[in-house]
């Protein structure tokens, strides 16, 4: 992890406090399917019991579906355990205004049992135990995640009055660069990137995508948990600033039959010293490191899938030409591939295009760090890359092509056993298995269109 100052010192809180500028502060983790969870404090009480206690919440909101509907399968929290609560202990490298809600700040937390002990299924305690693996090796893992959106002119509101069905996007046409296109909407994308600026994450660019009102906002890498702790509440707080605006955006992996919103998720690693790992200094390279590293990658890229589209809906992504991949195939700078090489020198990294904007993003580096300590552990070495069309080469397996299917390589993963544990591995099937039962058992618009009057 880096050594920099947080967003906001404890000291600074006080500060704010006392002159009556902040009068909220959240306290917050993500969930299984990837949002923000938890509960707001006056800030005085936060100051006064919570800094230094944290506080309860139950523990079925790590074992429900993406309604909060309690479901039967998971043995960390049931009906049989009493649903009881676990902790959330604030993490105060984490703590940060949220200027899109005036007058409040928010901080992240870890979940932890009454007596301590780390809530082994929590997303972000996955990942912290990866990056302790890697850290038994001096390595740190670095990252950047690029998540797509689609906006739309209706509020969230009229949006569900009408299911969804005929909304009108922010832009007409496909807009990918397009400055005149994102013009339209640069007041909303000029408040996220200001706002987000003053929560203390470094913004890079903003960009028009392909699908009609599709945009992606860019920012800086930084250490594997800090860049997924931004990622969680840039995704809530977009949603937040967008509903401000009587707009609505959706990060679903495919709303519609267009490209898909995608979260290309940016990999490197530096050794002991702070210095990148994966360019060779003597030639700047792939160093040996980074090939099994990446052929870690493509030994698990089937198996892991599951932590890189956990819904449904992330399936329907994969499409030959949608530039979502197919094929478990690296290239570099070959977006036609589920891992592309990109960068030179020190900014030599990895990017793995398996993940939707649905993503849970400490699921998903966690499954990249495990598939590649298991390529370091192993010596494995990866095969040429691919330097034409993936999408239409036969040498290459594909990903799974629906979540049953991706469910099942995780069930049986020795890798997902090895790294996580079997509990872990239980607690995502569990995840896994409720979507795709809610799935089979629901009727679609699909169906009563084909069905109704034509068979």
């Amino acid at each position: 992890m880096s050594a920099r100052r947080p967003p906001l010192t404890v000291e600074d809180l006080r500060g704010l406090v006392r002159s009556g500028e902040i009068h909220t502060v959240a306290l917050a983790f993500t969930d299984m399917q990837g949002r923000l969870q938890g509960k707001r404090f006056a800030a005085g009480h936060f100051l006064d019991e919570v800094l230094a206690h944290g506080s309860e919440g139950c523990a079925y909101l790590l074992a429900v579906d993406v309604e909060l509907n309690t479901v039967d399968g998971y043995t960390m929290a049931s009906w049989e355990t009493g649903y009881g609560d676990f902790m959330l202990k604030p993490d105060l490298d984490t703590l940060r205004l949220t200027p899109w809600q005036p007058g409040t700040a928010l901080v992240t937390a870890d979940l932890t049992w009454e007596d301590g002990t780390p809530v082994a299924a929590s997303p972000r305690q996955i990942l912290k135990a990866q990056l302790d693996r890697l850290a038994e090796q001096g390595l740190t893992a670095w990252a950047g995640t690029e998540l797509e959106f689609i906006v739309f002119r209706d509020s969230y509101e009229d949006a569900w009055s009408r299911g969804y069905r005929g909304l009108t996007p922010a832009n007409q046409w496909n807009a990918d660069y397009s400055l005149l296109a994102t013009a339209r909407i640069e007041p909303l994308l000029a408040r996220i990137r200001n706002e987000m600026g003053g929560a203390g994450m470094t913004v890079e660019s903003a960009k028009g995508e392909c699908n009609l009102g599709q945009h992606e906002i860019a920012f800086r890498y930084d250490d594997a948990l800090t860049t997924c702790d931004q990622h969680s509440v840039y995704k809530t707080g977009a949603k937040e600033i967008a509903a401000q605006e009587g707009c609505s955006l959706t990060f679903m992996a495919k709303y519609d039959e267009r490209e898909g919103n995608s979260c290309h998720i940016h990999l490197s690693l530096r050794n002991a010293e702070g210095v990148p790992a994966f360019a060779d200094p003597t030639n700047g390279q792939m160093s040996q490191l980074m090939r099994h590293f990446l052929a870690g990658q493509l030994a698990g890229m089937r198996e892991l899938t599951l932590l890189y589209a956990p819904n449904i809906n992330s399936y329907k992504r994969y499409r030959a030409g949608s530039f979502a991949p197919t094929a478990v195939a690296w290239g570099r700078d070959n977006r036609t591939c589920a891992l592309r090489v990109v960068g030179h020198g020190p900014s030599l990294r990895m990017e793995n295009r398996a993940p939707g904007g649905d993503v849970n993003p400490y699921l998903a580096v966690a499954g990249m760090i495990a598939a590649g300590l298991h390529g370091i552990e192993q010596h494995l070495e990866p095969p040429e890359p691919c330097a034409g069309n993936a999408y239409a080469d036969e040498r290459y397996q594909h990903l799974p092509a629906t979540l049953r299917e991706a469910a099942e390589l995780w069930a049986g993963s020795e890798i997902a056993k090895a790294a996580f544990g079997p509990e872990v591995v239980r607690h995502y099937l569990t995840m896994a298995q409720v979507e795709q039962d809610a799935y089979d058992t629901a009727i679609t618009d699909w169906e009563r269109f084909r069905s109704f009057e034509r068979m």
